[in-house]
């Protein structure tokens, strides 16, 4: 029997999730087609940039498809034919579809802001990770001194998580130089009127009051103007830094606008009840139009969703409707504290903290197996004993432990 031909567009949350759940059947010959080689787990990557593994951030994709039948290409999709139902890569090699999944993920956006591009840092990838950690450390270990402000840009997630993270890494890294104790500056800058302002009030509330209670400096209702070299204009006025860090915005993949896919207002493209843009062709994950894209676990839903309707359609089935589901919100702002919102149900403090561990380890379950998803969830507790800048060997960091 001749098999059907799914290709994937994308190594992310969703297009791996898809390319799981179709390569356990026979019936489909799966091609995943990823600009880079390992599956990056976004959600860790503030842990990166203060101190941890970079272990938790990079999965090999050869190591998640270990004896999978996918055919796994590291390439750049450019170019769609709607009509013949192929794809063509940045190398000219086409592959044919009956049907695509693209789930191609974000880009960051600076919204035009002179100097941002320049002169910010991110933690967009791995790489923005690890260039962000060198810094520090090259500030605290060769230049022997603290930046005067360190500015988190976006009070998203994000933002919040890196906020939260850097006041004791920073501390960490001067005491294992030996550079005399001093208050460690965080800013953290949102334009809307709260932090978090997708989320609920209280929840907003309870995240602050711990950021502060952590030395963060919070502005919102703070637009950025420009950065230069030196510092970062906000309201009229500079704040002094070589440190900014931009976690603010993201725009969808220009792909889709430029061949002719119907965008929403917001950007994202637009779906039907299947999540097709047009017949055959499926758009998963950040890049659709759904209520809760943007979320990991969304675009974990997504992927496995479209996966089951292909394996209907297969069998001669109706597909079923999409439904979107709420994800779980859990957000770390500080050591050992994270906010939780389940539902209508809010926990906050250290059980907040229990339960977005365990919601890493479910992350790496849904890629790995056990043995591999539970070594890499241990490596969240895995440190740098090393300045990734001058490469001499620190005491072993004891990352969000709480102690000073």
């Amino acid at each position: 029997m001749s098999k059907h031909n799914i290709v994937i567009v994308g190594g992310g949350f969703g297009g791996i999730k898809a390319a799981l759940e179709l390569s356990h059947d026979h019936r489909f010959k799966v091609i995943l087609i990823s600009d880079h080689d390992d599956f990056r787990v976004y959600p860790t990557l503030f842990h990166v940039s203060t101190g941890g593994s970079h272990r938790v951030a990079s999965i090999p994709l050869t190591e998640i498809f270990v004896s999978k039948s996918v055919n796994v290409v590291i390439d750049t999709v450019t170019d769609i034919d709607k009509v013949g139902h192929t794809v063509t890569t940045k190398s000219g090699e086409t592959f044919t579809y009956e049907a695509v999944i693209f789930g191609l993920g974000v880009m960051t956006n600076y919204f035009g802001i002179s100097g941002l591009s320049e002169f910010s840092y991110g933690i967009k990838t791995l790489s923005d990770a690890e260039e962000l950690k060198a810094h520090l450390h090259k500030q605290l270990c060769t230049d022997r001194q603290y930046d005067l402000n360190y500015v988190v840009i976006g009070g998203g997630p994000t933002g919040v998580e890196l906020a939260g993270a850097l006041p004791h890494y920073i501390k960490t890294i001067a005491k294992h130089q030996g550079l005399k104790k001093r208050k460690v500056h965080v800013d953290l800058i949102e334009a809307a009127p709260r932090l978090v302002p997708r989320m609920p009030k209280d929840i907003s509330r309870a995240i602050t009051r711990n950021l502060r209670k952590q030395g963060v400096k919070i502005y919102t209702k703070t637009a950025v103007q420009a950065q230069t070299a030196d510092a970062l204009m906000v309201g009229g006025k500079p704040i002094r830094s070589h440190t900014v860090i931009w976690t603010a915005g993201v725009a969808n993949s220009p792909f889709f606008k430029d061949h002719d896919f119907q965008i929403a207002r917001n950007g994202k493209v637009r779906v039907d009840q299947f999540l097709q843009a047009e017949p055959g062709i499926y758009v998963i994950g950040d890049n659709a139009d759904t209520p809760y894209s943007g979320m990991a676990q969304t675009a974990l839903y997504d992927g496995k969703f479209v996966a089951q309707n292909l394996q209907r359609i297969a069998s001669s089935q109706t597909p079923e409707p999409y439904k979107a589901k709420k994800p779980i919100y859990v957000l770390p702002a500080g050591p050992k504290w994270a906010a939780v919102l389940w539902g209508k149900v809010r926990i906050f403090g250290w059980l907040g903290w229990t339960l977005r561990s365990l919601a890493d380890l479910m992350l790496y379950h849904d890629y790995l197996p056990v043995n591999k998803a539970t070594s890499r969830w241990a490596a969240m507790n895995d440190q740098e004993d090393y300045c990734p800048h001058c490469g001499n060997e620190m005491a072993k960091l004891k990352y969000l432990s709480g102690e000073q």
